[in-house]
């Protein structure tokens, strides 16, 4: 039950970038994240949903093109934290960018984003 809500949440969140329309950013934020979230984002810490909405609306108007944000793994969710990956499509279908969020969750909200964008190498032991 806790994994679904947390589905549904970020989901939501995700669902944030592919708006029809820019009217609906703010919205689509306010179901999934609580008022006082706080963002760790490419750019540092943020909070509060406004500071999001400000991050979804600039990859939503990039100069490259509006692309399309898609969750591409299960949620994997220990108690109140989640990760899951994502990526970030173009229009023509060429990959821009990938990563992988872990979030918090406080009743049922998102109320802690970390955005790890790109991969990670891996070492050898």
């Amino acid at each position: 039950m806790q994994e679904e809500t947390a589905c549904s949440a970020i989901d939501t969140f995700i669902s944030a970038f592919n708006a029809a329309d820019d009217s609906y950013v703010t919205a689509l934020l306010a179901q999934a994240l609580t008022s006082d979230v706080v963002f760790w984002g490419p750019l540092g810490r943020s909070e509060g949903i406004a500071a999001v909405e400000r991050f979804v609306l600039d990859i939503r108007h990039h100069p490259a093109g509006t692309g399309t944000m898609a969750r591409c793994s299960a949620v994997d969710m220990p108690d109140e934290w989640a990760r899951y990956r994502w990526v970030f499509t173009m229009p023509d279908g060429g990959l821009r960018l990938s990563g992988t969020d872990v979030v918090h969750l406080r009743r049922n909200l998102i109320d802690q984003v970390i955005v790890f964008a790109g991969e990670i190498e891996l070492s050898e032991p």
